[in-house]
């Protein structure tokens, strides 16, 4: 059945080209208008269909973790090209550079001889080159550089070069070294004559060359000219050299020990350093008792009517700041209560507060008088003087804390002897007892430096 519709339908196809082809033949014959013949292209071959381009996808790269931005955007360019191989100066990168072909005629090269004037040989090689820069030199004959090396005669060495430990023999050989690799040192001593002459170190070498050339630049230079000479210090140099040998053959041990040593010093310098500072901080506690004595012995001269009219005692600014406390001014305008003068400051901390309390307690004076302005002045000044007092103590038992560890380092030390401390500055004292309760007799309240003691270490007092 298949069979049967195929060659039906394969002879409908046939007539219809034959009937096609008659009916060309006949418009032919009778010249009418035929229809334009289709113009043969590679579409109607091949066909009309066009092949479908896969799109392009970029791909994205990712920017690794830990890694900044701005060297991320340094990997790849706007193109998320690979980065250049090799640096360029163009700013394109080598994927974009592209030759630049013009209509001119190619400039002529030959292959042609040439010599290096750098070389003494006269050796002749060959190499392209244009027809142009034929009458050009070597160009990289500029970079011979070389030293220049100083001669003498036989007048000279006779008169100024002679040496008992160095012959001329020996002298004429090392300068010939010297020119033939560029002072080299290490090159000329590998290249010693040791046959012939005795074997010298590098520092040897050196320092009979630098010596001659110092010579030989007076010489030539004159009285009437200054010139700089290079003096060579060998005795130096053997030392350095012998001190790096030291310090590179150390063992671990001597590493270790040498660490020790170092942070040891550290410590020692820290510890200068605080005690300096303590130094300067008890010195200053007892300047500002001094002054603030001063201070007292002037105000007492006063009469009763100034103390009224002055509002706050004259006190040295800098005894303030270092020592006692400070009070706060109100100088502001609007009422304010006389009582809020001798409220103590935030600074003070609860330490002192508490110190303070106890000793007004033991003095049987009010924690809150009345405050009249004289009362004001007063108590205000007593709590500064005991709060001196205080820090004084704490200096006092930080210095018995140092004399006490000296005496220890020193018997330590000397073994079988004591270091005497004179009882001047000893801390053998006994704390006054002068206050008697009235309660009972057999028991007595504390004194001053009692109440006010230092408690924590004595190294590292504590102020607030």
């Amino acid at each position: 059945m298949v069979t049967t519709y195929d060659n039906i339908s394969n002879y409908i196809t046939t007539m219809k080209a034959q009937e096609e082809t008659i009916m060309a033949d006949v418009r032919d014959i009778l010249e009418l208008e035929r229809p334009p013949t289709p113009e043969i292209t590679k579409e109607a071959i091949l066909g009309s269909e066009k092949v479908k381009k896969k799109p392009i996808t970029t791909k994205v790269s990712k920017r690794p973790e830990g890694m900044h931005r701005e060297v991320f955007a340094l990997l790849y360019t706007d193109n998320k090209d690979a980065p250049p191989l090799f640096p360029t100066d163009t700013g394109q990168g080598y994927k974009q550079l592209r030759a630049k072909l013009g209509m001119r005629r190619v400039r002529p090269w030959r292959w042609m001889p040439f010599t290096n004037p750098a070389r003494s040989d006269g050796a002749v090689f060959h190499h392209w080159k244009r027809i142009t820069d034929e009458a050009r030199d070597y160009p990289f004959a500029k970079f011979n550089k070389q030293v220049p090396v100083p001669t003498y005669t036989d007048n000279e060495y006779l008169q100024h070069l002679h040496n008992d430990s160095w012959s001329r023999q020996e002298t004429d050989h090392l300068f010939d070294l010297c020119r033939r690799f560029d002072l080299r040192f290490i090159v000329i001593r590998d290249r010693w004559d040791r046959s012939r002459f005795p074997d010298r170190s590098v520092e040897d070498l050196k320092e009979r060359y630098y010596d001659i050339c110092a010579v030989l630049n007076k010489l030539k230079a004159g009285s009437s000219h200054e010139t700089k000479v290079y003096v060579f210090d060998a005795d130096h140099e053997r030392r350095r050299k012998e001190q790096l040998k030291r310090i590179f053959e150390r063992t671990s041990e001597q590493i270790e020990e040498e660490q020790t040593l170092i942070n040891e010093l550290k410590r020692i310098e820290a510890r200068k350093k605080e005690r300096e500072k303590k130094q300067q901080d008890l010195q200053k506690l007892i300047t500002a008792a001094d002054n603030q004595a001063e201070t007292r012995k002037s105000e007492k001269k006063l009469t009763k009517k100034k103390l009224q009219h002055q509002i706050r005692p004259r006190i040295d600014p800098n005894v303030v700041e270092t020592a006692g406390i400070k009070f706060p001014d109100f100088k502001g305008s609007g009422v304010s209560l006389r009582s809020q003068r001798m409220k103590l400051p935030a600074s003070v901390g609860q330490k002192r507060t508490k110190a303070i309390e106890q000793l007004l307690q033991e003095l049987f004076i009010e924690l809150n008088p009345m405050p009249t302005e004289d009362i004001c002045v007063h108590f205000n000044e007593l709590r500064s003087d005991m709060v001196l007092l205080y820090e004084l103590k704490t200096a006092l038992a930080t210095c018995e804390y140092e004399l006490q560890t000296l005496r220890h380092q020193y018997e330590a030390l000397n073994p079988g002897k004591t270091l005497v401390v004179p009882t001047s500055i000893s801390g053998n004292r006994e704390a006054p007892q002068n206050y008697v309760s009235a309660e009972s007799d057999t028991t007595r309240q504390k004194g001053i430096s009692e109440i006010i003691d230092v408690v924590g270490s004595p190294g590292t007092p504590n102020l607030t």
